[in-house]
């Protein structure tokens, strides 16, 4: 039987192998001790780690654990392979957050949609890969060069995971990641993390509005839909007043903010849209909600409103740069993009946590000198947190063209071309890896977002290429 026919014999156990991987909670937690193991990533990503190993085992593959920090399935070659074709995945997730109209870790499916967290986002076409390697291996082929599916455990995070796993294991000699967006990635934008950060002074006061506390946001790379502000003040009619001024600028803005007595406190709840950070102009910053909020009150301390008028003054909602004078752009990747994915503020100190992501032709040198010139009569510091240098491949490229060939010959679609995009995915963690699907054009992007889902007609189809370009690339 034909490899594409066996995914499609396989169908219904490959969307039942998908469920039962999103009902793992795989979040990044803490590092404990369980069962005589050092767990790096917490219980829940270990636990869909080793599901997914018992997977590609019971498929007959051979399995590795790197202690603990990723591992790979191997389909091995013919007897005399070189080379090894490798295809970087990886299991843990985003938290789910708020609102979800389905059960985050359900793996529901209504209308023909599994909604769940990493439905999308690694999870589904991680496993569609998977079986592509299983249909090809059931159809009887030995493929000329070896298959290798590795495993990583915080992409979302640190990447310390793979970054251990390549300090002792040879990295394959070229391959895809199955985390970005179909027809063929050839570049992606370079991405810093930056804060912007600014301790106050030990003024005290009792008199006066004084914002205790504000935190928003769960991580740099998500567009934050929730933030929460207490503020204090000992005449508490003061509370009635910024309730309407809530009301007021809810209505005009178009958005939601909760107003809940706590004590001798008042708590604010800001509501926006989550978004990949990637993508920031896809969501609605509940942090930016909140400050430009707060901007219209006034505080017993200057520096708390000289740093909320900073904030809307060179952040508010600007997603490309142009207030923090980081506006970049070329032609293979356009625009710079900005997302304030965190914030921690109270009346000691404040610091905001930002995601850069800059066009392929600049580097994090031309974006931080930008940005500390635009800044220097601001009083606020700038802390250099995380970088991932971009990368680009032409389309002319071999292996994109191959890549391409594949998704036209499944798709039809003649029209779109390969594309430069501002995720960060394991392409970088390696030299000569290119991001392939599974996302395709058109199709709604929830990707951090709640209630996301993958199509499973589409989650087959997914399974059918990743086949098709395994086969073309590893057994022609």
């Amino acid at each position: 039987m034909d490899y594409l026919d066996i995914i499609e014999k396989n169908k219904n156990e490959m969307i039942g192998a998908l469920a039962e991987t999103v009902r793992i909670k795989s979040v990044l937690d803490a590092p404990v001790f369980y069962d005589n193991n050092q767990l790096p990533f917490g219980k829940g990503v270990h636990e869909v780690f080793e599901n997914t190993l018992r997977l590609g085992e019971s498929m007959g593959f051979r399995t590795s654990n790197v202690d603990n920090y990723g591992g790979h399935i191997d389909f091995i070659g013919e007897e005399n392979a070189k080379q090894t074709f490798g295809i970087i995945g990886h299991l843990d997730v985003v938290p789910e957050g708020d609102n979800w109209n389905y059960d985050p870790y359900g793996a529901e499916i209504a209308d023909n949609y599994m909604y769940g967290r990493g439905t999308t986002d690694d999870k589904g076409p991680l496993i569609a890969c998977l079986y592509a390697m299983k249909a090809i291996k059931e159809a009887g082929i030995i493929p000329k060069k070896n298959i290798r599916l590795i495993l990583g455990l915080d992409e979302e995070t640190g990447w310390k995971g793979i970054e251990y796993y390549f300090d002792r294991v040879e990295a394959p000699d070229f391959g895809i990641t199955p985390d970005a967006d179909f027809p063929a990635i050839n570049g992606e934008k370079g991405i810093i993390y930056f804060s912007l950060a600014k301790k106050f002074s030990d003024g005290k006061s009792n008199k006066g509005l004084e914002l205790s506390s504000l935190k928003g946001g769960n991580a740099p790379n998500m567009v934050p839909d929730y933030a929460r502000a207490v503020l204090r003040c000992e005449d508490r009619s003061v509370y009635e007043d910024i309730k309407k001024i809530g009301g007021g600028f809810a209505k005009e803005r178009e958005t939601k903010l909760n107003f809940r007595g706590v004590g001798k406190s008042l708590e604010i709840i800001a509501h926006g849209k989550s978004a990949h950070g990637a993508h920031p102009e896809l969501g609605k910053n509940a942090i930016s909600i909140m400050m430009e909020f707060l901007g219209r009150l006034n505080f017993a301390f200057d520096e708390t409103n000289d740093f909320i008028s900073l904030y809307n003054d060179r952040i508010g909602y600007d997603v490309y740069g142009e207030k923090l004078g980081i506006n970049l752009s070329d032609e293979p990747s356009g625009k710079l993009t900005v997302n304030v994915g965190m914030i921690e503020m109270d009346k000691k100190a404040v610091q905001v946590v930002i995601n850069a992501r800059y066009p392929v032709t600049y580097t994090h040198e031309d974006v931080y000198e930008r940005l500390e010139k635009s800044l220097i009569n601001e009083n606020v510091g700038i802390i250099k947190e995380k970088l991932q240098e971009p990368i680009y491949k032409s389309p002319e490229d071999e292996m994109i063209k191959t890549l391409m060939e594949v998704y036209q010959k499944h798709t039809g679609d003649y029209e779109s071309k390969p594309l430069v995009i501002g995720g960060g995915t394991y392409a970088r963690s390696t030299k000569n890896i290119v991001a392939f699907g599974g996302a395709f054009p058109g199709d709604e992007d929830r990707m951090h977002q709640r209630d996301e889902r993958i199509d499973l007609d589409k989650f087959v189809l997914m399974a059918k290429i990743y086949a098709d370009a395994i086969y073309k690339l590893t057994c022609v």
